[in-house]
């Protein structure tokens, strides 16, 4: 693999209790995982420091791994107003860091991810928790659900930069 063309994709599935992150690193149709995971805050928080923790956690991972893309899902609620406007605030805060630190943000629909990693916009999540593992020649699927995610968003974001390139 050329090193001078690889780029860095961090993805998330964002969450202000749960927000997975995967880092993924390569070119054209060769990627690897190099992390992922997520950044679990305190239910009993106060709701501006869960952010400010998302923030923080979320800045040392661009720089530790020099991110180059960030891929981000977008929001798809039907239960719950109040949960979406959570989740919202914490893209928000998302989306600002991005652009403090110059690095592009590419937003992606759940049904957009399912088609990138399967090829099928109903796949169920057992067939996209395979798809992450075998697209990246991991041991076992990702734990917990939101690292996978993150993973399986940052895989179309790849995607949608190698198509835009």
């Amino acid at each position: 693999m050329n090193k001078k063309k690889q780029s860095t994709v961090l993805g998330i599935d964002p969450g202000y209790g749960r927000c997975g992150f995967g880092i993924i690193k390569g070119q054209g149709n060769d990627w690897e995982c190099v992390t992922h995971g997520c950044i679990t805050t305190e239910s009993n928080s106060y709701f501006p420091d869960r952010l400010s923790e998302i923030y923080t956690d979320l800045s040392s991972l661009i720089e530790q791994h020099q991110i180059h893309l960030i891929a981000i899902e977008e929001i798809f609620f039907s239960k719950s107003t109040t949960t979406a406007l959570k989740v919202a605030q914490a893209r928000g805060v998302i989306q600002l860091l991005a652009a403090q630190k110059n690095i592009p943000v590419i937003e992606v629909k759940p049904n957009e991810v399912k088609v990138a990693l399967t090829g099928y916009g109903h796949a169920d999540k057992k067939q996209m928790e395979e798809m992450i593992k075998t697209v990246f020649h991991l041991k076992e699927v990702p734990k917990p659900d939101d690292a996978a995610d993150a993973l399986a968003v940052a895989w179309t974001g790849a995607t949608r930069m190698r198509i835009l390139q």
